[in-house]
């Protein structure tokens, strides 16, 4: 199984509100008609996430398939250029990106009504190869995440390694994604000492800088 994961922020000059309401209803209709979807998952970032400013993308959708060629088979066809065209609706366009990634779950419990999803970006440590990034992410900084308070499911999602191929440069190295109660129980989570401990690994692999993140439903 494979995951199409695209990130964008929403056309110039369009609420928020219309945005996620056009994104949920119009354009879930033209995506669903693609062959091959096995799941498709959009993630809204959320309405106070905005009393700060703009955030770094405005959601992120997720496809998944059973295998590249199926995707690849998709190229070229009307369907796809219908989900483009409709894209040109609502997002613009010179701010999205795709990563085709792979999933590691470190973490997966039942996720309760009204929990928040943090999706945090990331680029690794430079001079750091791919493959001792994933290693390091998938069997040191993923264990380490398991005792955090409040985490009810914890994705990894690398970028596959044919993004690399003949010097390929993806947008991000992969995209981490966790679901915890929000409010008080979120803020809870973050001010653990196990949330310190795995924040004090990212270091040991990730780029230095703040890592761009949305809260997203």
């Amino acid at each position: 199984m494979v995951k199409a994961l695209s990130f964008f922020k929403r056309k110039a000059g369009m609420p928020v509100d219309e945005f996620q309401a056009y994104w949920r209803t119009h354009h879930l209709e033209v995506v669903t008609r693609l062959a091959g979807i096995r799941r498709y998952v959009q993630s809204h970032t959320l309405a106070a996430a905005y009393r700060k400013g703009e955030p770094v993308y405005d959601g992120i959708a997720e496809v998944w398939f059973d295998d590249t060629a199926t995707m690849h088979a998709l190229r070229g066809t009307p369907a796809v250029a219908a989900v483009q065209a409709d894209e040109a609706r609502f997002i613009d366009h010179a701010t999205m990106g795709l990563i085709i990634t792979e999933e590691h779950v470190p973490r997966d419990e039942e996720v309760p009504a009204g929990a928040v999803k943090s999706i945090g970006f990331i680029r690794r440590k430079p001079g750091m190869t791919v493959e001792a990034f994933q290693r390091h992410w998938r069997e040191v900084h993923g264990p380490l995440g398991l005792p955090v308070p409040g985490v009810r499911r914890y994705v990894q999602s690398h970028t596959r390694l044919s993004a690399y191929e003949r010097g390929g440069a993806p947008a991000w190295d992969g995209v981490a994604s966790l679901w915890c109660a929000g409010g008080p129980h979120l803020r809870a989570t973050t001010a653990s000492a196990e949330w310190a401990r795995v924040n004090s690994d990212n270091g040991n692999f990730i780029a230095a800088g703040p890592i761009p993140s949305i809260l997203t439903t």
